[in-house]
Order: C-alpha cells, then sequence, then structure tokens
C-alpha cells in the first residue's frame, strides 16, 4: 500500500478510534437485536432467488459533538448460494460541526452540518466470490430539519476486496457515494418510516479487469411499536415490513445475472 494511503487510512482509524470511545459519554443510546428474513435475495452471477435468515446488533447513540451508528449483520443463505454466511459491519460517527465550532450552521431546510468518517467490512464463505471487504468512508453531512432525522451525505468511498481467486488485496478506485438515512415517526400512529438509500459511482475497474457501474441501493422499513401496545414501553418491541431495490449490485452491470435484486422481507426488532 502506499505511503499516502497507509497515513490516511492510519489517521481515518485514529479519528474513529477516538469518537468511539465518546460513547462512554453519551447523552442518549439505543440498542437493539433483530431478525428479517426475505426469499427473493440476489447475488451477482447468481440467476436464483436466495432465501436468507438474517440476524442484526444495532448501536445508535448521541453525545455532547456527534452521533455513532453501528450495525452488524448475520446473514445466512440458503442452498442456492451454497449455505453461505457472511457477516457485514458498519459503523459511521457523525461530527456536528456547529457543536464543535459553538456557532448556529443551520440554513434552508438543513438544522445542522457534519462531517461523516466511518468503516464498511465483511467476510463471506460462499465458494465463488468469498468477499473480504473493507471500506472507508469520510465526507460532509447535511442534518436535515425534520420530525426523527434525515442525513444527506457526499462521501469519498476508499474501498478494497480479495475475493477467491486474487492473490492480494485489491484496491478500486476512490469514488463517491451520495447516502440518504432517516428515521420519520408517521405522527402519533406509532409507525414509523426508517431506511437509507446509496447511490454509488462507478469505481473503476474490478479485480478481474471489468468494468464497473453505477449503483442504486434502496432499503426502506414500514415499523410499528408493538411494544407500547404490549405494555413493555414505547419502541421496545418493533414489527414490520421491510424491501430492498438493489441495481447494479456491488458495481455489477446490469447484464450480470443477479445484479438487480428486488427484496420484500419481515422484520422484527428488541430495544434495550
Amino acid at each position: 500500500m502506499p505511503i499516502s494511503s497507509l497515513r490516511r487510512h492510519g489517521l481515518l482509524a485514529g479519528v474513529l478510534l477516538v469518537t468511539a470511545g465518546s460513547t462512554l459519554a453519551a447523552d442518549w443510546s439505543d440498542n437493539s437485536i433483530g431478525y428479517r428474513y426475505g426469499t427473493r435475495f440476489a447475488e451477482p452471477y447468481n440467476s436464483q432467488d436466495i432465501s436468507k435468515n438474517i440476524l442484526n446488533f444495532q448501536h445508535a447513540s448521541g453525545y455532547k459533538y456527534g452521533t455513532n451508528f453501528l450495525n452488524v449483520d448475520l446473514l445466512m443463505s440458503d442452498r442456492k448460494d451454497d449455505n453461505a454466511q457472511e457477516a457485514y459491519l458498519t459503523y459511521r460517527h457523525t461530527l456536528d460541526l456547529g457543536k464543535i465550532s459553538g456557532r448556529d450552521l443551520s440554513f434552508g431546510p438543513a438544522r445542522g452540518v457534519g462531517l461523516t468518517l466511518g468503516l464498511d467490512w465483511n467476510t463471506k464463505n460462499d465458494n465463488s466470490y468469498a468477499s473480504k471487504k473493507r471500506m472507508w468512508v469520510i465526507g460532509p453531512t447535511l442534518m436535515m430539519d425534520v420530525p426523527g432525522f434525515l442525513n444527506v451525505s457526499v462521501l469519498a468511498l476508499f474501498e478494497s476486496n480479495q475475493p477467491k481467486g486474487v492473490s492480494s488485496r485489491y484496491r478500486y478506485d476512490t469514488h463517491p457515494m451520495l447516502n440518504l438515512a432517516w428515521g420519520i415517526p408517521l405522527g402519533t400512529s406509532g409507525w414509523a418510516f426508517e431506511g437509507y438509500m446509496n447511490y454509488i459511482a462507478a469505481k473503476g475497474k474490478n479485480e478481474f479487469g471489468g468494468a464497473t457501474a453505477p449503483e442504486l441501493n434502496f432499503d426502506g422499513q414500514l415499523m410499528y411499536d408493538v411494544g407500547t401496545a404490549m405494555g413493555l414501553g414505547k419502541n421496545t418491541f418493533r414489527l414490520g415490513l421491510e424491501y430492498q431495490y438493489w441495481r447494479n449490485k456491488f458495481g455489477n452491470p446490469g447484464n450480470v445475472p443477479g445484479s438487480l435484486a428486488k427484496t420484500p422481507m419481515v422484520r422484527a426488532e428488541y430495544h434495550f
């Protein structure tokens, strides 16, 4: 790895370690374990609909100068995907630049401006690609003035992978991503609309010399607060439906089988 890349990744790692420690002084926090299931997952170069059971841990917290978000999925595929197991971790830390500077940075529909840093990490044990993704992200975020939250980020992605058939870690071209993340309560109904959308630019050639394509990944959830009705406490137990639309999955062009996913899911969460 070039020295400049080492320095950049080392700086990002150092900032993440410092900011992750801020959770010890959190003003608020929420943890949950969850389960979701769907029968129409897709994987590139696989033309079959795949069923997956997904176990999930999620953490969100806020402190004086920003917020933390951690999501860990354990995805378990059926035989159409080699009965593979995949672990996928996402971490994001957003520094609120207005709180750090002591200035009001709100304007128009935005209540604040932030700087987001984070990483993605995965490993999968299927018999074909066997992804081992590593990705650092950094970029500005607008925090919109809405009920709940809506964050709009433009992030630079520093992504690499070392799948089967590749002797050393391959680094894609640095490429941008437009990210929207939201959690919006629907009045006092107990329902909430949550999710994210990523538009990711092409990232140059893939590990095998082929072209990559821009990808669109939308994941929306309609969740209901069952906990209140059961006397367990507000938003303690939530049930709902989820839908994922993923075009050009992992940057694979549209002519690749399995590069388009249209996946309905059921979802359950317990918060503590």
